[in-house]
């Protein structure tokens, strides 16, 4: 049995446990991510031709009800792998997703499709995948593997734009719905091969929520107007993809089995222009600028869809404007929870930026779909462009983020807890080294939970505070 090697010094990079556990949950996220967005770009058109009872309303409930599903389910998971182990409930969820994917291949009407999608969502593993890396992590490394997940999510959607349209020609959606059963049997197996036995599993306040803490990150203003942002990006994404494949096809004139030519291109642009934008913004700190200018962009293609969507060129450059501002936002959003929460409510937070995400995917399939039966394409996309509008506004009055990073320091040895008055005088010592903004010491974890400036931090007077020596 693998166990994870935490016994490296503080300071020196990722051990082979660590980058094991990095590349292993990357996969098993990549291949529950895969399954789900390779419907995306076809299930419009398809649901059209082949399943009784179709209406563009029940389309768009299929295509959103595994965000409902998700919402619901992910921070219970996430607690439940705290007391049951976090590989049971990873492959718990893994199977009910194999499950409702099975269910999809199997139903020949949009209800039964429904179902599948539901039963797939409610395999919520996020919160427990995260607490896994966690206990598979020293502190100081925790921030790397969540940011290789994080890549690995937004590789495994770009890919699926692509692989959707080509599987779709090749095995049909209910083949595609087959192949994400197989997938998701496939991440079990990851899990209990190749990813390593936890030492210990233990809750972790950086990645996990605390429910005593919910109150307190629901009523930070900052926060709220970043959960509003992550809610209206996935709900403009999920309403757009109601309706795009079939303003590609019916509107604009090409055939389904060329759509992969459109989201080729678009991603692979869009995906090398990012990334200038994502250095500018953090190396010299002009965040709240690219982030703004970027909800800007989304309502400006978005209007483009809505005006042109006649054109596969007006199309494919709306589109492109469009994942170029995604992409960024997308990379961006997590990084600003981060250096907006407290250290210690960062899981929390996290939680809830998760939670409300998925009920945007949620609400724009419901609204794409009535809007689309309702109306037409049009009226989803200038449904799209004023959501994005009224984000630009709230954007606008967010305050310029404090470059800050979290940091994890362990200071006390875990048969010698600090009592609250250690951990109190701790935390206002650690307040005196230079580059530390803000620190909490939590007596019961051991740990310090700090914001830090990276550029002025001294990293050798933090050190001596570690009960961690190199």
């Amino acid at each position: 049995m693998r166990k994870s090697a935490s016994s490296s010094t503080p300071h020196s990079g990722m051990n082979s446990g660590e980058r094991t556990a990095a590349l292993s949950l990357s996969s098993i996220y990549a291949l529950r991510m895969m399954g789900l967005f390779m419907i995306l770009p076809v299930f419009s058109l398809y649901a059209h031709d082949h399943l009784a009872g179709a209406t563009p309303l029940l389309i768009g409930l299929a295509i959103g009800i595994y965000g409902l599903a998700n919402a619901v389910f992910q921070i219970p998971f996430g607690m439940l792998s705290d007391r049951f182990g976090r590989k049971p409930i990873i492959a718990f969820g893994l199977l009910l997703f194999a499950v409702g994917s099975v269910v999809a291949a199997l139903s020949d009407t949009i209800t039964g499709v429904i179902i599948g999608r539901a039963i797939q969502g409610s395999g919520a593993i996020a919160a427990a995948v995260m607490a896994l890396a966690a206990d598979l992590t020293r502190e100081e490394h925790r921030l790397k593997i969540m940011a290789m997940i994080g890549m690995t999510i937004g590789l495994s959607f770009s890919s699926s734009l692509v692989l959707g349209p080509l599987l779709n020609g090749w095995i049909g959606v209910s083949g595609i719905f087959w192949l994400t059963a197989v997938l998701a049997l496939a991440g079990i197996g990851v899990l209990h091969l190749w990813v390593p036995q936890p030492v210990a599993s233990t809750f972790h306040r950086d990645a996990e929520a605390v429910p005593s803490q919910l109150t307190d990150i629901l009523k930070d203003t900052q926060l709220l107007r970043l959960n509003f942002g992550i809610f209206a990006l996935h709900m403009i994404l999920t309403a757009s993809f109601v309706v795009v494949p079939v303003a590609l096809r019916d509107h604009a004139g090409l055939i389904g089995s060329q759509h992969w030519i459109v989201y080729l291109g678009v991603q692979l642009i869009s995906m090398a222009v990012m990334i200038p934008f994502i250095i500018y913004a953090e190396k010299h700190r002009h965040m709240k600028q690219v982030f703004f200018g970027c909800v800007v962009a989304i309502a400006v293609a978005q209007a483009g869809l809505g005006f042109a969507h006649a054109s596969t060129v007006a199309i494919s450059l709306s589109l492109l404007l469009f994942f170029i501002a995604f992409n960024v936002l997308e990379a961006t959003l997590p990084s600003l929870i981060a250096k907006t929460a407290p250290s210690e409510k960062k899981g929390t937070a996290m939680g809830i930026y998760s939670t409300t995400q998925f009920l945007g995917a949620f609400t724009g399939g419901i609204m794409g779909g009535w809007l689309y039966g309702a109306v037409g394409v049009g009226a989803v996309f200038a449904l799209c462009a004023g959501v994005a509008a009224v984000w630009a506004v709230i954007a606008a009055s967010m305050r310029e983020p404090r470059y800050l990073s979290n940091h994890l320091l362990k200071v006390s040895p875990a048969d010698a807890q600090l009592s609250p008055e250690q951990a109190q005088t701790l935390a206002q010592r650690l307040r005196q080294v230079r580059g530390v903004a803000e620190a909490t010491v939590i007596a019961e974890d051991g740990i310090a939970y700090l914001k830090v400036d990276t550029e002025a931090l001294d990293n050798d007077a933090l050190s001596e505070f570690s009960v961690v020596k190199a």
